[in-house]
Order: structure tokens, then sequence, then C-alpha cells
């Protein structure tokens, strides 16, 4: 069989970006990764900063291996820009490749638009003041956020360190409504462990930054669009007689 090529870009210490999307793509494509330089003594908002500079060369260091699409699953970088220069980069990116690029924020962004999505529940492991970024930059690219559920690890804020236990406990305690569209935004943090148990005995809709950005790559990679669905939990209870899982 036929098999896709995606080439991903993350960041040194993102433990989640590749098991996860490896996952999600399946045996339909393969991934090839490469990730950003580390640079010592920069402060948080600086290293950000350097990857959104050093995307380009990122791009480069795939150095002719045929792929069929590339993304930036890094999604922090991307909250230091508006929406418009996020997808101007993108857009350059592509054209000055050859291969379709998205970062994981325009992935979901276009995720979000494929499944007429209005308004969501943003969930956040970042640091408040990068938290307050991300929300301002859905609500530029004219998503409504009703809600911000802001995560923490034992040890702070560290997307990296929270667990899947940490996740759902802490998105439960804020009680969304049950019919809400959850956006856990961040490659970084575990997420296909906490989507059965967040979405179980309701009809929320929970979305990704890994789950978009295999989306986004997979139809890409085939060749032809990928449905995004989800069956309601009424509806399918209902089909069952009743009975749950």
């Amino acid at each position: 069989m036929s098999r896709g090529r995606v080439g991903v870009t993350v960041a040194p210490a993102n433990p989640w970006a590749e098991p996860e999307l490896t996952r999600l793509l399946g045996s339909r494509a393969d991934i090839y990764v490469t990730r950003f330089p580390v640079r010592p003594g920069l402060d948080h908002h600086e290293r950000l900063e350097g990857y959104n500079e050093a995307l380009p060369d990122m791009v480069s260091a795939f150095d002719g291996l045929p792929l069929n699409a590339m993304v930036m699953a890094c999604s922090e970088p991307r909250y230091l820009l508006g929406p418009e220069e996020d997808q101007e980069q993108c857009a350059m990116l592509s054209a000055e490749t050859g291969v379709p690029f998205a970062s994981s924020t325009l992935a979901v962004r276009e995720a979000v638009e494929h499944a007429g999505i209005h308004d969501v529940v943003l969930v956040s492991p970042y640091q408040p003041w990068l938290t307050e970024l991300a929300e301002r930059y859905w609500k530029s690219a004219g998503l409504g956020v009703t809600q911000v559920v802001q995560l923490r690890a034992r040890n702070g804020y560290l997307p990296y360190a929270i667990t899947p236990a940490e996740v759902v406990d802490q998105v439960e305690q804020a009680e969304p409504p049950r019919d809400a569209v959850l956006l856990l935004t961040g490659t970084g943090m575990p997420t296909l462990p906490v989507l059965e148990p967040l979405s179980k005995g309701n009809d929320r809709v929970l979305l990704t930054s890994n789950l978009c950005t295999a989306w986004w790559a997979l139809s890409r990679a085939i060749g032809r669009p990928v449905t995004l669905t989800r069956v309601p939990y009424r509806r399918f209870a209902a089909a069952r007689g009743g009975r749950t899982a």
C-alpha cells in the first residue's frame, strides 16, 4: 500500500507529539521528524520567538526528502503571532518548498472550519500569560471562547509534565457544558488518553492540537479530504437500546 510522508518539526523536549501523531496517522502515512535547536540561557518568551525565527531553516533541514505535507507541531510560538501572520508564513513556506505546510494552530483553524464549529472551551496547560495570548489568538481568528480552563501540573505550569489524570480531573472540575466543544491546545501534553474519559456520557466534541495536525497532514498525505466526525452520545446510546459502554 502506498503510504504518505509527513515532515514534522517539534520542540526539543516535546514527549507527546511524535507518539500521538504516529498513532493518529496509523498505516496511512509515515512521519519524519526534525527538532528545533536547543538555545540555553533564553527565557520562555525568547525561546518561543526563536522557534518562529528558526522555522524556515527547519523546513530546509529535510533537504529534498520527498514529502506530501509538512507541519510545525508546536503551538506555543504561534500565539506570539496574530492569526494572519501565522497563515501568511505557512503559505510562504508552502510556496517556497512546493509542499503543503501548516502550523498546528493553522491546522486547528482549518479543522474548526471543516467541522462548522463557532465556539469552544479553551483548555490550556501553558503559563497564564501564554494562555491569555492563546485566547486572544483564537478570538482574533473569529472563534468564540466561552470558557478558559487553565491546567497546571503538580510542579507548575509545565505542559510536558502534566499527566492524563491531571488533565481529566482539572477539566471536569471546571464543569464545562456537556455539549461543549473542548479545544485542548498544546502538542506536548497527553491528549489521546483523555479523549474517552472527557467525552464519555456526554455530547462534547474534543479537538486537540495533535488530532487536528494529524487530520490536516493526513488529508494532504493521501491526497483526499479526511472527515472529522463525532457520533453524539445520546444517539449512540439510543442505537444500542439505551445501553452505554
